[in-house]
């Protein structure tokens, strides 16, 4: 018995010197931090588009505080994690990093200190990113405004608020290594593969996650969640009735919004105003990839799409007349349909064009998706107003409606703008949404972390 406990004694001793010796990463000695002057004003200017591309302002930017400050919660099944301060402050920011440094980080995971980083900071798409393109990346954080911004502590509970056990999860979910072209592909196919699998870090949010936090190997952007929204697949089960292709993806992504598709929302709308400061061929590139994942769709998908655009086409008075044919008196579709009448109507069958007018919900991918969160906040929360410029918008109906009202309404637009079979989980979902028990971030349409139109300059980022 003796030689049994002393035998797993050794092994546990064994077991442990390993899961250290994996667990272990050095700190990284730190510098001085340059002036803006010692960087190349072209490669600050070719990091400004790169951090664009990864969107970083966003996270790492509390709305109204200063930009890449960090601090902002991101909340996340296990707990909630605060973005870090990712400006050249020495003390509370990473003005002591290394280039050196800022590369291990960027391609493992592992901060100056040599701390694991949870994957919140999505590394595990990062990592893809070549050394040359983080140099960049690098001059232009170093170039921003210093700020002395400490972040509050990790609300992560045990063993999770323990780093070193990252070490485990990325043995078990982690791929390191930069990315590799296919040769078979076009320079524009692998350029836009590039920028969306690596900093644009698309699966992040549109891949769904395993019980441990990890993307799920086998659904590749299939469709995630996002800061109490759905990520919508963007793969060829996209629910979107009318089918993307290459053009209408460029289009979207530069502008933030398209005739068929509506205005870009929620964690989106940072991200469509962030893209749309790159060069043309850089949208027109990650549109190519995007729409080779979707594929082609088959002839009923596409005859479908032309029968929706017909009756959009077609003109208020035929809808109308459709709407009232769908709904007689005294059905359990009339509450829903006068209250849609009444407060929605106007814009989603006017006469207004997008981006200012409503998109007609036949051709809405909220309204056709497997779940309905998005409509639910929409609705509930509108589509705020840009500051100091000309944007959509669209007012919050969570005051007005009550939750069987709110009921009614959406399982009317349901049953009238789409083909699909009716939500089973929608009453919980508007009582929990409302309630504020699911957390859902609001956003403008053009994002309220952008940055400033000069992003290639240095030092001149001011208040977001």
């Amino acid at each position: 018995m003796r030689r049994i406990l002393l035998g797993i004694v050794v092994l546990l001793v064994l077991a442990a010197v390993g899961f250290f010796a994996l667990a272990w990463r050095s700190e990284i000695e730190p510098v001085t931090a340059g002036t803006a002057a010692e960087f190349d004003p072209e490669l600050v200017a070719r990091g400004a588009a790169l951090a664009a591309v990864g969107n970083c302002i966003a996270c790492h930017t509390v709305p109204g505080s200063k930009a890449f400050s960090g601090g902002l919660a991101l909340p996340t099944p296990f707990g909630t994690i605060y973005s870090t301060n990712i400006t050249p402050h020495p003390e509370t920011g990473i003005g002591q990093w290394s280039e050196e440094a800022f590369q291990r980080a960027m391609r493992e995971g592992v901060d100056r200190e040599g701390n694991h980083l949870y994957p919140a900071f999505p590394y595990d798409h990062y990592t893809l990113v070549t050394e040359e393109d983080n140099r960049a990346l690098y001059a232009y954080l170093m170039t921003r405004e210093p700020v002395d911004a400490a972040v509050p502590d990790n609300d992560l509970p045990f063993p999770i608020n323990y780093r070193p056990i990252l070490a485990g999860w990325k043995l078990l979910f982690f791929d390191e290594g930069e990315f590799e072209p296919d040769p078979d592909q076009s320079e524009a196919w692998n350029r836009g593969a590039y920028l969306a699998e690596g900093l644009g870090h698309c699966g992040s949010c549109h891949t769904p996650r395993n019980r441990f936090g990890a993307l799920e190997s086998g659904g590749h952007w299939s469709g995630g969640e996002a800061e109490g929204w759905a990520a919508f697949a963007i793969d060829e089960t996209s629910p979107a009735p009318i089918p993307w292709d290459g053009d209408s993806l460029s289009f979207y992504l530069a502008n933030g919004w398209h005739p068929h598709h509506g205005v870009s929302r929620g964690p989106m709308a940072e991200v469509t105003e962030n893209l749309g400061t790159l060069p043309q061929a850089d949208i027109d590139a990650i549109a190519a990839y995007v729409a080779s994942v979707m594929g082609e769709p088959d002839a009923e998908r596409q005859s479908r799409a032309q029968q929706i655009l017909q009756e959009v086409e077609s003109g208020p008075e035929m809808q109308a007349v459709n709407a009232a044919s769908q709904t007689e008196a005294g059905s359990s579709d009339e509450i829903g349909a006068a209250i849609y009448q009444s407060a929605c109507a106007v814009c989603h069958e006017g006469v207004r064009d997008l981006p200012f007018g409503g998109l007609h919900l036949s051709m809405s991918t909220a309204v056709n998706a497997p779940n309905p969160q998005n409509l639910i906040n929409l609705t509930l929360y509108g589509l705020p107003a840009a500051d100091g410029v000309r944007s959509a918008m669209m007012p919050g109906f969570g005051a007005v409606l009550s939750e069987e009202e709110l009921l009614a309404l959406f399982t009317y637009i349901r049953d009238r703008f789409s083909d699909q079979p009716e939500w089973n989980d929608l009453a919980e979902r508007i009582r929990a949404t409302r309630s504020g028990e699911y957390h859902v971030r609001v956003l403008p349409s053009d994002g309220i972390e952008r940055g400033p139109s000069n992003i290639g300059a240095s030092n001149d980022d001011g208040d977001t």
